[in-house]
């Protein structure tokens, strides 16, 4: 016989024989699921339990019993596995049994239970390592009634998936408190050293920063932790992305040494992050900076949190319930009683809404230095453009190329354009009516320079003429970073150019003079400061449909200058935008502080926020009318809209929270006056609980606090 028919032959015996060893080896059983006839705990046999549901009318706790050999285990803040969904007739003596395995959290141990039907038993602990503590699931708790969410949805986000691994190996022992710092480069700032000062005795002051451009943002908040750990405390700073932790990073350790601070970043791989994570939980450090998901970070005896440029759109999370860093770090400063610091170049309407109200106090430099350290900022309007024949070439009126050309001289110039890639949009020349396809109204791109073809249908148009006056030239509505290089290249041919953005990021570059085009956000770190910047098409920023549109272009702007050398160092900044407009001003007099007043208060008399709380409510057009009249909304609430939301063509980029490709939604915003914000919160969340329950038919999405509304 030969060996292939012998082999199927054999591999049952060997499975039988594998089975049979099994079967009397002298090893325990798996425990069963239902602990089926299993004693309780002596004491407090009752086990109340958060369960990883995120849907609104579970959000609650539910009680279990607890086994008599998962006693000692099942401490406050394990995680733990629960049977889940079983009915009231699953009971077989006097216990329930059958449903879901479903994680859990532990959150307390009790004698009795609030409910009078039999319970059913955890199934198992998965590790004895308490994660959950009293201070991070009250946090947890506010986070979702502030933002009409589920306390499970907020734990997903506040405690990291287990690594095994990590648990296993014990976290470093904690060092001495180091020495308070010297106050440094905060003696530029009119209260810095008195801040610094409070820090270090245990204080708790509150302070909105605007800080001075350059690069010594970093060592100054690295200073601000270290004073804060000089008093025994811990700290917590957060930052909107991997580039600006890893500053904070390098400067925490130049400040502090090594082993006093943990990193946690995306970047650094889940088993990684789960053990510094870990070690900040088991007060082995007293010190954390980290991107976005650090807002939840446990640190010990928390003095001090820190969140750096809160404007920057990588502060909202983007999971359910979608809170924002900065409103997050706000209520673990009132729960903890800890000390504040709202840090950025520029300033938000919602910081100086803090300063207004007098709950943070200003924390700024004198307007001498201010003119000392930023550089010289100078502006090219349209007019100017039309006149200009330099224009036409390269897209640089005539002071645009003279600042490069000096600048290249001496270091690195920086190019900033407001979106990647090659020629996105086409608009007339002349009145800057945006091209349109003629037959599905989509718009007209031109790739590679070819003929124009539709983005939508693609149809080509290769007799175009506009609609309003009759032209038939066309210029690139927004022109990316990578036809700005080329034209660039062809304008200053013996330059080097690099360019970064979303798919290539720099983080630094040398001080050697070079073009570097980026787009916002993405700006690398010059070596020395970059010698001039360019600030183009910003009437394409301004342009936005959006509240925010003249904040967020003038904090984009102030990011890119705060690069360059400061005015006694020959920096130069030229914006290509109207003068007159109220966020360039701001710009040239390098006064961010003045221009978030100044919305701060328009927004008040009309009752926008931050004056006022909103809620965005989006959907299907029925589903949004028949969600809003069974909404219990609070009397002083103003429904404003709905209105139809752009249709998402399938294939199409799609940002978070558009609708699904090809279907027409609405959305409808409500607002509400200050101090009914809670009311509208939970009117929100019980609506949808109730409309979940139900089985509510289409979907529909309600988002407290946000950013874009129109």
């Amino acid at each position: 016989m030969s060996s292939e028919n012998e082999k199927p032959s054999e591999e049952p015996e060997q499975l039988a024989l594998i089975r049979e060893t099994v079967r009397k080896a002298k090893v325990p059983r798996a425990k069963p699921r239902t602990w089926r006839g299993a004693a309780l705990a002596k004491e407090l046999p009752v086990a109340r339990v958060v369960v990883n549901k995120g849907v609104l009318h579970l959000d609650q706790f539910f009680d279990y019993a607890v086994p008599e050999e998962l006693d000692e285990a099942a401490r406050p803040g394990v995680r733990v596995r629960v049977r889940f969904g079983a009915g009231a007739h699953q009971v077989k003596n006097g216990r329930r049994e059958g449903g879901r395995l479903i994680d859990g959290f532990l959150v307390e141990r009790r004698a009795e239970s609030d409910y009078s039907g039999p319970l059913a038993a955890l199934a198992d602990v998965v590790s004895p390592e308490p994660v959950l503590g009293p201070e991070l699931l009250g946090l947890a708790r506010a986070v979702a009634d502030r933002y009409a969410g589920s306390l499970a949805d907020v734990l997903q986000l506040a405690v990291p998936p287990r690594s095994a691994a990590a648990e296993g190996r014990p976290s470093p022992e904690p060092l001495p408190p180091p020495p308070a710092p010297e106050p440094g480069s905060w003696t530029r700032y009119e209260q810095g050293p008195a801040f610094l000062d409070s820090l270090a005795h245990g204080g708790a002051p509150r302070a909105v920063w605007n800080a001075l451009p350059g690069p010594y943002w970093a060592e100054e908040i690295a200073r601000a932790v270290a004073a804060t750990l000089a008093s025994g405390r811990g700290a917590l700073v957060v930052v909107p992305d991997g580039r600006a932790a890893d500053r904070v990073d390098t400067a925490l350790t130049e400040v502090l040494g090594e082993g006093r601070h943990v990193l946690l970043t995306a970047e650094t791989g889940p088993e990684k992050r789960y053990a510094r994570w870990l070690a900040a939980r088991r007060g082995s450090v007293r010190a954390v900076v980290g991107t976005r998901a650090a807002m939840f970070a446990p640190v010990r005896d928390l003095g001090l949190v820190v969140v750096w440029d809160d404007g920057d759109g990588s502060h909202s999370e983007l999971h359910a319930p979608q809170p924002h860093t900065r409103e997050v770090l706000l209520l673990r400063a009132a729960h903890d009683r800890c000390a504040f610091l709202l840090g950025s170049t520029s300033c938000t309407v919602e910081a100086a809404q803090l300063v207004e109200s007098g709950w943070a106090r200003a924390l700024t430099a004198g307007r001498e230095r201010v003119r000392a350290s930023a550089p010289l900022v100078r502006t090219v309007g349209d007019g100017e453009l039309a006149r200009d024949e330099a224009a036409r070439a390269a897209r640089l009126p005539s002071l645009a190329w003279q600042t490069v050309r000096e600048g290249l001289k001496t270091g690195p110039v920086l190019v900033q354009v407001p979106r990647r890639g090659y020629v996105p949009r086409l608009a007339c020349e002349r009145c800057r009516t945006p091209a349109r396809c003629r037959h599905c109204a989509g718009p007209l791109e031109a790739p590679g320079q070819r003929e124009l073809r539709c983005g939508w249908c693609g149809r080509d148009d290769p007799d175009w003429h506009c609609a309003e006056c009759g032209s038939v030239r066309l210029r690139a509505q927004v022109v990316g970073a990578r036809r700005t290089a080329e034209e660039l290249g062809r304008a200053f041919p013996a330059v080097p150019v690099r360019t970064s953005g979303r798919d290539h990021v720099l983080d630094s570059v040398p001080g050697r003079p070079a073009l570097v085009v980026s787009t916002p956000g993405a700006e690398p770190v010059a070596e020395g400061g970059y010698a001039a910047a360019l600030l183009l098409d910003g009437w394409a920023m301004l342009g936005r449909p959006d509240l925010r549109a003249g904040e967020e272009a003038l904090r984009r702007w102030i990011d890119a200058a705060s690069l360059v050398r400061g005015q006694v160092e020959g920096g130069t900044v030229v914006v290509v935008a109207e003068p007159t407009l109220r966020p360039v001003q701001a710009l040239v007099r390098w006064d961010p502080v003045g221009h978030a007043r100044r919305e701060l208060a328009e927004r008040a008399e009309l009752g926008f926020p931050p004056v006022s709380r909103m809620a965005a409510v989006s959907g299907p057009p029925e589903a949004v009318e028949s969600f809003l009249a069974a909404a219990a909304l609070p009397p002083d609430a103003e429904v404003l809209g709905p209105v139809p939301l752009p249709v998402v063509r399938p294939g199409g980029a799609r940002r978070p929270g558009d609708p699904p490709p090809g279907e027409q939604w609405e959305r409808a915003l409500v607002r509400v006056p200050p101090g009914s914000g809670a009311a509208l919160a939970a009117a929100l969340k019980q609506a949808r609980a109730a409309r979940t329950a139900r089985g509510g038919g289409d979907p529909v999405r309600v988002r407290v606090d946000p950013l874009d509304i129109g």
